[in-house]
C-alpha cells in the first residue's frame, strides 16, 4: 500500500478544501473525521484525484509515512487537546502535527512544550482566506518548529495564493508566532469591516442614498486605492435580493454582530503589551454594544438627537473615501505596530515586510494598500511606526482634512462613528510631540506617591503638593 505525504483532521470546509488544493498540487493526501457524511463529502469533491478518508484514527495513522504530517483543523480550544491526546499514543517519535485552527497563542505555546518533551515536533499555522482561500490559494502564517516547518515548506508554498509569483506563506518565527500573527490580522480584519459598516451608515442613513447605489458607490471605490477583499465582498452584499421578502437581503439581517473571539484577544493582549490600538478596539466594543438591542431602542426613543441627514455633494462623498482610506490604513499600521511590541516582549523574531508580504495575496484583508506597506517595510526593515514612512505619510496629509470633515460632520448630527473618530484622535495623538499626560503623573504623584520625572533634570522626584515645593 503506498502511503500518503500528509494527513487531514477534521474535514469539514476549511479541511477539506485545503485537501483538495494539496491534490491539485499533485500531493497524495488522505483525511480523517468521525462524522461519516464529511467522509462522503471528501470522496464527492475529491473524485478527480480519488481522494478517500478514513474513519478509524489508527488506520488513518498507519496510512501515512514517515515521519508523519498531520494538519489539525478542528475547532478551537478543548477540541485541539482532545484530539492531540488521541493521536500522541498513536504516533512515532519524530512525527509532525500542525494545528492550523485560530487556537490562541498561549495554547500553542503550551502545545508545543507539551509535544516537544515527548519527541514529536509541532507548530500553529494561522490560515486566512475561508473556503475559497482554502481551495484555491489562502494565505498561511506557519510559526514555531522551523525543523517541522521545512519538512512541509514545499506542500505549503504549492497550495498559497501567488502575488506576483511570490508564495503568500513564509516562517513566521518561533513559539506561537504564526497564531498571533493571525490573531492581529484578525483583529485588523475587525476594523475594516467596522469602518466599512460607519460608511453604510453615512451612505445609507446621513445622504439617502439606496442599495443600488451603495453598491455603486462601493464599486467605484473598489477600482482605486480602496480596493480590497473586504470591500469587493461588501459592494456585492448590496445586490443580493431576499426570496422570503422579494426585497434586499441586507434590510432583512438583524444588526446585532456576532464573533468568535479573536478581536477580543488582540484587543487584550494590546492591554497586556501597553500598545494601543484604539481603532480595533473600537471595532470589537461596537461588536459588542449591538447586541443590546432592546436597550438601544428604547434609549433612541428616550433621549434626543439631532437629524441624521447631511446634504449630500459630491465633495462629501470624496470626503467619504478618503475617511474611509485614512482609518484603512490606521487599522493596518495599529495592528502591525502591536506586531513589533509582540516580537520584542516574546522574542518571536517578527519581519514585518514578510508578513505584510504574505498578506497581499489569499487572506481576508488582502488589499491594494498591502502593497505600499510591504514597499514601506522593505524600504526601512526596522521603521518604528507605519506612520513614519514618508509615503505613508504624504498619503495621511492629502487625506486628513476630508477625514477631519467627515468625522466633524457626523458627531454634530449624531452619527456614531466610533472607527473613524479613534482614527483621527490616534493620529492626532501620536503626531502630538508634548501631550498634557504630565498632568496625569502630577495627579498620580499628588494622591498617590507615584513619583515622577522632570524635564529639566535626570531623576526621579516627588513633590510634597500640600506645601507646593519639593
Amino acid at each position: 500500500m503506498n502511503k500518503y505525504t500528509l494527513g487531514m483532521i477534521g474535514l469539514g470546509t476549511m479541511g477539506r478544501n485545503l485537501l483538495l488544493n494539496m491534490a491539485d498540487n499533485g500531493y497524495s493526501v488522505t483525511g480523517y473525521d468521525k462524522s461519516p457524511d464529511m467522509l462522503k463529502k471528501l470522496e464527492e469533491d475529491g473524485k478527480a484525484h480519488q481522494l478517500k478518508g478514513f474513519a478509524v484514527l489508527e488506520d488513518f495513522i498507519q496510512s501515512l509515512e514517515l515521519p508523519r504530517r498531520i494538519v489539525l483543523l478542528v475547532p478551537a480550544g478543548a477540541i485541539v487537546d482532545s484530539v492531540i491526546q488521541e493521536l500522541v499514543p498513536l504516533l512515532d517519535k519524530g512525527d509532525l502535527i500542525i494545528d492550523s485552527g485560530n487556537s490562541h497563542f498561549t495554547d500553542t505555546s503550551r502545545r508545543a512544550e507539551e509535544l516537544a518533551a515527548q519527541g514529536f515536533h509541532f507548530f500553529g499555522m494561522g490560515i486566512s482566506g475561508g473556503e475559497e482561500g482554502a481551495r484555491f490559494g489562502p494565505s498561511m502564517m506557519p510559526g514555531g518548529d522551523k525543523e517541522a516547518y521545512n519538512a512541509v515548506k514545499p506542500i505549503l508554498e504549492a497550495v498559497s495564493a501567488k502575488v506576483n509569483g511570490d508564495p503568500c506563506v513564509a516562517y513566521i518565527g518561533p513559539g506561537a508566532s504564526g497564531h498571533f500573527v493571525k490573531m492581529v490580522h484578525n483583529g485588523i480584519e475587525y476594523s475594516v469591516m467596522q469602518i466599512l459598516a460607519e460608511t453604510y451608515d453615512l451612505l445609507k442613513n446621513s445622504l439617502g442614498y439606496n442599495n443600488e447605489q451603495i453598491y455603486a458607490t462601493f464599486d467605484k471605490w473598489n477600482n482605486g486605492r480602496l480596493k480590497s477583499f473586504l470591500l469587493e465582498v461588501t459592494k456585492d452584499i448590496f445586490k443580493v435580493k431576499d426570496v422570503k421578502s422579494g426585497g434586499y437581503l441586507i434590510d432583512v439581517i438583524k444588526d446585532q454582530a456576532k464573533s468568535k473571539g479573536t478581536g477580543k484577544w488582540t484587543s487584550q493582549v494590546s492591554m497586556d503589551l501597553q500598545l494601543p490600538i484604539p481603532t480595533i478596539n473600537e471595532s470589537v466594543s461596537a461588536r459588542d454594544l449591538s447586541k443590546f438591542k432592546t436597550l438601544r431602542v428604547a434609549l433612541g426613543a428616550a433621549l434626543p438627537h439631532p437629524s441624521q441627514k447631511v446634504e449630500h455633494t459630491e465633495e462629501f462623498e470624496a470626503h467619504l473615501e478618503q475617511a474611509l482610506y485614512f482609518a484603512m490604513i490606521t487599522s493596518y499600521a495599529q495592528g502591525l505596530h502591536l506586531l513589533a511590541q509582540a516580537s520584542i516582549e516574546f522574542k518571536y523574531e517578527l519581519n514585518l515586510q514578510e508578513i505584510s508580504q504574505i498578506w497581499r495575496g489569499g487572506c481576508i484583508i488582502r488589499a491594494v494598500l498591502l502593497e505600499d506597506i510591504y514597499q514601506a517595510y522593505k524600504k526601512q526593515p526596522e521603521l518604528p511606526h507605519l506612520y513614519s514612512d514618508e509615503s505613508i505619510q504624504k498619503q495621511l496629509k492629502d487625506i486628513l482634512p476630508g477625514t477631519r470633515n467627515v468625522v466633524v460632520t457626523a458627531i454634530n448630527h449624531g452619527i456614531a462613528v466610533p472607527c473613524f473618530a479613534s482614527a483621527l484622535t490616534y493620529y492626532d495623538s501620536l503626531r502630538t510631540a508634548n501631550s498634557p499626560l504630565n498632568l496625569t503623573q502630577a495627579q498620580r504623584d499628588f494622591f498617590g506617591a507615584h513619583t515622577f520625572e522632570r524635564t529639566d533634570s535626570e531623576g526621579i522626584f516627588h513633590a510634597n503638593w500640600n506645601e507646593n515645593n519639593i
